[in-house]
């Protein structure tokens, strides 16, 4: 069993080291300050190119914009992850897989929000995230109806399973759409989070740690954001995971909010949240998301410190993730000249 640390290393071993050599090829508190001191986009470009980035960029003439950045640096992290899945054996290939469905759901929404603003298809296609990219997404342009969604186009992919939960006869509309969103993420994370369990050991206990945290993530932020919308409480709380830190006495008491004050009193009675609404009091600049990341940043970096489990692979590509916007938030701060700003990425290691 993977959780069994007697056993991991006999299948899994090689790919757990492998992992923390990529982690290995973050970039440090060095490797930031030296970027932070640059003038230009090439200069960044020349300082990237001393870290584990390499000569990912040497294709690219000047003048560089931060998009490029942004996309080569995706398709970095998506080359490291496909060669780790390329590599990999059960169960740690349908955990990787666990991984990728998650971007599949985001690329599935982009698309039909897209299509609905009458966007072109090949254009939503290319601002699809590469490890959420199936054969059949292109064909979700043609579906006006939630039913037909499912029936011409997701019922072969792995998202079938939690889209038959949000297949009705509505129209797709801005609400509706946003209510598939948060059905398909629940039932994708309750079904995360029980593959997770069932491996037992480490795995079990890092990585249920940190869907617990995602689960109450999306919880309140759905509770947020649903405040002046049609979306009545009822409807609300069908959309909020049934597990996390939360649940259930939290959970209940996020039902009930009718603002962002209510939200915050229904998390202060957890400490980790009780310290992240602190840290977005009312004067301060740090927003909620902001607080989010940096405590998912710490929850990452703590599962690189057991072994025999395979949460570090999830933790990998969150914190690879978190590395993409700290250097385009940096890139973009030299560019509009705004170097007062600079400092305000979020630190990894």
């Amino acid at each position: 069993m993977a959780g069994d640390m007697m056993t991991f290393n006999i299948k899994d071993g090689f790919m757990e080291a492998v992992c923390r050599g990529f982690r290995s090829g973050l970039l440090n508190t060095t490797d930031y300050s030296n970027i932070c001191q640059c003038d230009c986009l090439d200069d960044v470009k020349q300082q990237l190119a001393c870290t584990d980035y390499g000569d990912f960029l040497s294709n690219e003439h000047p003048p560089i914009a931060t998009t490029t950045i942004a996309e080569k640096s995706t398709d970095k992290l998506v080359q490291e992850f496909n060669w780790v899945r390329s590599q990999s054996t059960a169960p740690l290939t349908k955990f990787l897989d666990y991984i990728r469905y998650s971007y599949m759901i985001d690329n599935v929404i982009l698309v039909i929000t897209g299509t609905m603003h009458d966007r072109d298809p090949h254009e939503l296609l290319e601002k699809c995230h590469p490890l959420g990219l199936f054969d059949s997404l292109a064909s979700l342009c043609a579906a006006t109806k939630t039913s037909e969604l499912f029936q011409l186009v997701l019922v072969d992919t792995p998202l079938a399973p939690y889209f038959s939960e949000a297949v009705t006869d509505a129209d797709l509309d801005e609400l509706n759409i946003e209510i598939i969103r948060n059905t398909l993420y629940k039932a994708y994370l309750e079904d995360f989070y029980k593959f997770c369990t069932a491996m037992g050991g480490a795995t079990a206990e890092v990585m249920g740690d940190i869907l617990k945290f995602e689960a109450d993530r999306r919880a309140i932020n759905i509770t947020i954001n649903s405040f002046g919308t049609d979306l009545t409480k009822d409807d609300r709380a069908k959309l909020l995971p049934s597990f996390g830190f939360l649940y259930p006495e939290g959970l209940t008491r996020l039902e009930q909010a009718e603002d962002f004050q209510g939200v915050r009193d229904a998390c202060e009675c957890y400490g980790p949240y009780r310290n992240i609404f602190a840290d977005v009091g009312y004067s301060s600049e740090k927003s909620l998301e902001d607080a989010f990341f940096e405590f998912e940043v710490a929850q990452n970096r703590l599962a690189f410190e057991q072994q025999f489990h395979y949460g570090v692979f999830y933790a990998f590509v969150k914190l690879k993730e978190q590395e993409i916007r700290n250097i385009v938030w940096i890139a973009e701060c030299i560019q509009q000249d705004q170097k007062s700003r600079i400092n305000q990425y979020i630190p990894i290691f």
